[in-house]
This record gives structure tokens, sequence and C-alpha cells, in this order.
């Protein structure tokens, strides 16, 4: 699956990733490789990259959304730190 991290001041990351677990609004949820189509308001919290079944990165965000569409997974962020 493509991710693409996005602030409004730059792009933070790009790349194949195996999935991303987010903080959604009502609660923490995980997308992998071919999700089904979602749209989804992201809250204040850490999200965990993994880039494969072994290796992750993390970010803590200050909300936003994510859409999921033809295995590509687009996180518009306020703004994130990587941890």
């Amino acid at each position: 699956m493509l991710l693409e991290i996005l602030t409004p001041e730059k792009k933070l990351y790009s790349g194949e990733v195996y999935g991303i677990q987010l903080p959604g609004v009502d609660g923490s949820f995980e997308v992998l490789d071919r999700h089904a189509p979602l749209i989804a308001a992201l809250g204040k919290g850490k999200m965990k990259v993994l880039k494969d079944k072994t290796q992750a990165s993390h970010y803590t965000i200050n909300g936003g959304f994510v859409e999921v569409l033809n295995n590509k997974a687009t996180v518009l962020v306020e703004g994130a730190v990587a941890v």
C-alpha cells in the first residue's frame, strides 16, 4: 500500500508500507494492504507506520483526516512529529 503523510507545510512521508495504525476520534484503528475505501477523522495521538512486519516508525499527530482509496492511504494532519 502506498502511504503519504502530508502537513500544511510539507510532505512528511511517502512510500510503500505494510499498514498504519491511527488514532481515530472514536478510538484507534488499523489500515492494512488492500483495505476497503475509507475516510475518517483523526484525533490527537500516536500514529504507527508499519514499513513491514518487523519495522515500524512512530509519529505524534495533532488530528486530521485519512483517506484510503485504490490501495493508497493519504493522511492529512495539522502537525506531526517523528518519535
